[in-house]
C-alpha cells in the first residue's frame, strides 16, 4: 500500500473513508474529530450520547455521508471514528491503542472494499504523544495490518483492493515533518514484511541457500559487503557446530555475514539470528502435532535480512554486521546424536544432550564469529525455547544480557516501537545446570529456567562484548489458539517482531 502526506482540512480531503479519533469519556470531540462531528451536523456527539461510540481500544463506528442534509462541509463518502482508550493510560498503552486503532481502520477499508483511505495521525493531538512516534505508530500499523501471505494461492488468491493510505495534516509545517516519517515508515514496514515472507515461507521454499541468496540480492542492492560460506568454508573455518546440526540433512548449510558501513558512524552492532528452517528435533524428535510451524525456526535470520536492508535503505548512523547460519535440524543414520561432543568456532567444546537444543548450537558459532569481529555490542535474535513462551506468552520478547547498560536501551527501544520486552536474569547459580564432564558446557540444562540456561549457553561464546539475547518464540508468530493478536500482526502469521525495535535502538545509540 502507498504511504501518501495531504497538507490539507480534514473536511477538505476527498476520499472514500476518513478515519478520526476518540478518546474514552470524550462527550465533545475536539480537534480534527470536532471539525469533522460539527460538519456532520452533531452525528458523533449524538452517537456519543448514545453510546454507540465509546472510544473504547479496538473499536470502530463508520457513518456514511452520501446524499445526507447538513453535509456540505465534508467530502469525505463515510466517517470512521476509532476509539483511543483512555487519554490517562502510560504513554506506552497509548501508543499501543494509536497501532491498533490505526490498524482497526486499514483492515475495516479493506472490508469495505475502498481502493483508498484517509487519516489522521492518531493520540498526537489530546493525546500528548510526539508527533514523530505517534506519526509512526499510525503509519506502519496502517500498513502491517493490510499484510496477506498469498505466494502460493492460485485459484484462492483473495483480492486487495485498498492501495494508498493518506495522512491527514491541516498545519504545514507537521505536514513536512509527516512526509520525511512517511518514507521512513514505507521501507520500515517492506522490511518486515520480508520478515514475515520469509518466515512463514515453507522449508521446501525457504531453505538454507534461499536464504543465503535473499541476503546476497539485499546486499547487491544497496552495495553492501557480504561472506557467504557453505560446507567447505565452514570446515574450513572450525564451524563444527554448524556441520554437526546440519549432518542429517541433505539441504547444504549457509553461513552469511554482512557489513553495512554508515558514513562517519563510531559504533558498531552486531545483529545475530538463529536460522533453522526446518526443526523437526533431529534425533530427539518432536510430536507431530504442529510440527509444520517448525518452519519458522528461522525468524532470527529473516530478523537480520530485514534489517539490513532497512538500515541501508534508511542509512542508519551506526555500522551494523549481520550475521546468520542456516540448516535444517532432521533426523538420519548421519545425524548428530545426544552424547556427542563438537568444537565451537571460538575453541569451545559442548556435549549434546538433546538434539532439539539445535538452535543455541547454531548459534555457537555465528555469536562466536561476530564477537571476532569486536563490535561495540551484539543482539541476537532467536525462536529459542519453548520455556520463553510459557513464561512470557505471546506479547513478550525474553530479554537476557551480560550488560545491563546494553539491556535498558533495547528495553526502552521495545517500548517505543511496540516489540515490547521483559528481562530474565542470567545469575550464576543458573549456570550449574549446564556444567558437563564431557566437555566445557552442555547444550540443554533442563525444563527447569530453560529460557534462562539457554541465554547461559550463548553466554559461552559472546566474550566480553556487550551482548543482549532476545528469545522470540512467543512474538515472532502469531497462531490461531491465541486468544488477542494486535490487529496489525496477522493471525495466523509472522509477525516481523526486532526489526523496528533495532531501528529505534539505533536511533539513540551511537
Amino acid at each position: 500500500m502507498d504511504l501518501r502526506v495531504q497538507h490539507a482540512s480534514v473536511t477538505d480531503i476527498d476520499t472514500p473513508l476518513l478515519v478520526v479519533n476518540l478518546f474514552e469519556g470524550v462527550s465533545q470531540p475536539q480537534g480534527a474529530t470536532g471539525a469533522v462531528d460539527q460538519a456532520l451536523s452533531g452525528q458523533i456527539s449524538q452517537l456519543i450520547a448514545d453510546g454507540e461510540i465509546t472510544g473504547e481500544p479496538a473499536t470502530i463506528t463508520v457513518i456514511h455521508t452520501n446524499g445526507s442534509t447538513g453535509h456540505t462541509g465534508l467530502k469525505a463518502k463515510r466517517v470512521a471514528v476509532v476509539g483511543l482508550g483512555k487519554s490517562t493510560d502510560s504513554e506506552q498503552e497509548r501508543f499501543e491503542h494509536a497501532r491498533v486503532a490505526a490498524a482497526t481502520a486499514a483492515r475495516k477499508a479493506r472490508d469495505l472494499k475502498v481502493d483508498s483511505f484517509a487519516t489522521v495521525v492518531h493520540a498526537a493531538g489530546a493525546g500528548g504523544l510526539p508527533l514523530d512516534t505517534a506519526a509512526r505508530a499510525t503509519m506502519e500499523a496502517s500498513i502491517l495490518a493490510l499484510y496477506r501471505y498469498q505466494h502460493f494461492k492460485e485459484a484462492t488468491r483473495l483480492p486487495d483492493p485498498v492501495t494508498s493510505c493518506t495522512i491527514v495534516e491541516a498545519d504545514p509545517e507537521r505536514a513536512a515533518q509527516l512526509e520525511r516519517y512517511a518514507q521512513v515508515a514505507q521501507v520500515t514496514c517492506e522490511a518486515v514484511m520480508k520478515v514475515r515472507d520469509l518466515s512463514v515461507g515453507p522449508g521446501n521454499y525457504v531453505t538454507p541457500t534461499y536464504l543465503a541468496d535473499t541476503a546476497r540480492e539485499v546486499a547487491n542492492k544497496h552495495g553492501l559487503e557480504i561472506i557467504v560460506w557453505g560446507k567447505d568454508e565452514l570446515k574450513a573455518h572450525g564451524m563444527n557446530a554448524i556441520l554437526a546440526v546440519n549432518a542429517g540433512s541433505v539441504q547444504p548449510p549457509a553461513f552469511v555475514a554482512m557489513k553495512y558501513t554508515a558514513t562517519g558512524a563510531t559504533k558498531t552492532l552486531a545483529v545475530v539470528g538463529k536460522g533453522i528452517t526446518f526443526d523437526s528435533g533431529g534425533i530427539s524428535i518432536k510430536p507431530a502435532e504442529s510440527m509444520e510451524y517448525m518452519r519458522h525456526d528461522m525468524t532470527g535470520a529473516a530478523t537480520v535480512i530485514g534489517f539490513m536492508d532497512l538500515a541501508a535503505a534508511t542509512k542508519l548512523p551506526v555500522n551494523v554486521l549481520g550475521v546468520f547460519a542456516a540448516t535444517e535440524n532432521l533426523p538420519s543414520g548421519s545425524s548428530y546424536k545426544p552424547g556427542d561432543v563438537f568444537k565451537a568456532y571460538n575453541g569451545k567444546t559442548m556435549e549434546i544432550v538433546n538434539t532439539d537444543a539445535e538452535g543455541r548450537v547454531i548459534l555457537s558459532d555465528s555469536l562466536a564469529y561476530a564477537a571476532e569481529q569486536m563490535p561495540d555490542a551484539i543482539i541476537d535474535f532467536a525462536t529459542l525455547t519453548g520455556a520463553c513462551q510459557v513464561a512470557l506468552g505471546d506479547h513478550a520478547t525474553g530479554l537476557m544480557s551480560n550488560n545491563q547498560e546494553l539491556a535498558d536501551r533495547v528495553l526502552a527501544a521495545g517500548e517505543r516501537s511496540g516489540d515490547r520486552c521483559w528481562q530474565l536474569p542470567l545469575w550464576k547459580v543458573y549456570g550449574e545446570q549446564i556444567k558437563t564432564a564431557m566437555a566445557d558446557v552442555r547444550n540443554t540444562g533442563g525444563r527447569r529456567a530453560g529460557a534462562i540456561t539457554a541465554a547461559l549457553f550463548l553466554k559461552e561464546f559472546v566474550g566480553d562484548i556487550p551482548w543482549v539475547h532476545l528469545d522470540i518464540a512467543g512474538t515472532a508468530y502469531a497462531d490461531s489458539d491465541q486468544t488477542y493478536v494486535a490487529p496489525y500482526n496477522p493471525k495466523p502469521g509472522a509477525t516481523g517482531v526486532g526489526v523496528r525495535l533495532l531501528w529505534h535502538f539505533c536511533q539513540d545509540w551511537r
